[in-house]
């Protein structure tokens, strides 16, 4: 009972968080007391009219980190979305075919898994020219893996249900068998899945553009971050530019990761 409880605290605490980064960025326009491109007087510290002092340029950093709120969220979210559907397709076809279907998918898999994925995704993100699109294709061609896995496995073990043989035996296609029995049956797995995958995707947008690989003038937390390093911030001692990042970063992915992990539990 203690578990259970700790568990369901876990689970809305992680929701809590997520709902409000998610409020933050659909009424980013009215929570953002300037316009995040407006310029003004740089380096201004921390007062009343700027609770977070202004950038390099003088834009507002309060402003500026609510409107990344939109782009870190909107880049973790659809690459998950993207980087699901890919395991799941993977994860179904390697799972119900076997055979030569599999032999593939999981040498595939294991190359994939063999190279460091940070990597790997910085070099396409470079090499398809840096901006959100880059990021999401980089981050959903590298990030599959895992899930795709764990799919797999639990395709495999659906498949010897005696329903799932029936339906083979009286000549049921293939696709409604997977859409109808084998879909809904994992659909626990692949929201789970999804929900950590947002986490992944953030911490990498966060790292990418944190390293200039991020759409120019985007407002986004690896962004803002980005800049902060890049004008000496840290050497300067603007702790209010460079820390809210990291700390919206941070508290986001534990909201994702709280809903993922604990989600999974409860459902074992």
């Amino acid at each position: 009972m203690k578990k259970r409880l700790q568990m369901n605290g876990a689970m809305i605490t992680g929701t809590v968080i997520v709902l409000f980064f998610i409020f933050v960025a659909v009424f980013a326009e009215q929570l953002a007391p300037y316009d995040p491109h407006a310029l003004g007087i740089p380096y201004l510290k921390p007062s009343p009219e700027h609770l977070l002092g202004t950038n390099d340029v003088g834009q507002d950093i309060f402003s500026e980190l609510i409107f990344g709120t939109r782009v870190s969220l909107f880049i973790g979210v659809f690459t998950a979305v993207i980087t699901t559907a890919i395991a799941t397709c993977f994860g179904l076809l390697a799972g119900y075919y076997r055979g030569i279907a599999d032999k593939i998918i999981t040498g595939l898999t294991n190359v994939a898994l063999a190279i460091p994925s940070l990597a790997l995704t910085t070099l396409l993100v470079a090499y398809l020219k840096p901006g959100k699109t880059s990021l999401i294709l980089a981050i959903s061609i590298t990030a599959w893996t895992g899930t795709a896995r764990v799919l797999r496995a639990k395709v495999i073990q659906l498949c010897q249900l005696p329903f799932i043989k029936i339906e083979k035996t009286l000549g049921v296609s293939d696709i409604v068998i997977m859409v109808k029995h084998l879909i809904p049956n994992l659909k626990d797995i692949i929201l789970t899945r999804m929900a950590m995958s947002v986490s992944s995707a953030m911490m990498a947008e966060a790292g990418l553009s944190f390293l200039g690989l991020g759409e120019y003038g985007e407002k986004s937390w690896g962004g803002t971050l980005h800049y902060a390093f890049y004008m000496n911030g840290v050497i300067r001692g603007y702790t209010w530019w460079y820390l809210p990042p990291i700390l919206c970063t941070s508290l986001a992915v534990m909201g994702f990761m709280l809903i993922g992990y604990y989600g999974a539990k409860r459902r074992n």
